[in-house]
């Protein structure tokens, strides 16, 4: 039987859209809680647009 892997792509912490391989993105665990990995795109961090971290709510530039 064929196993079938789905692979989920990172999506920006701020406006939710998916970052694709090769786009200009930062990733890095949450400086407060360190258990999330948040993702901005390039146009987020051009703009300074807040992060969220889900899972402790540090907010961050």
């Amino acid at each position: 039987m064929s196993e079938t892997r789905t692979t989920k792509m990172p999506d920006c912490n701020w406006c939710g859209r998916v970052i694709v391989p090769g786009e200009s993105s930062v990733n890095f665990g949450c400086p407060s809680c360190g258990d999330v990995i948040i993702w901005r795109c390039e146009k987020c961090r051009l703009f300074g647009r807040d992060y969220k971290c889900p899972k402790c709510g540090s907010i961050g530039p």
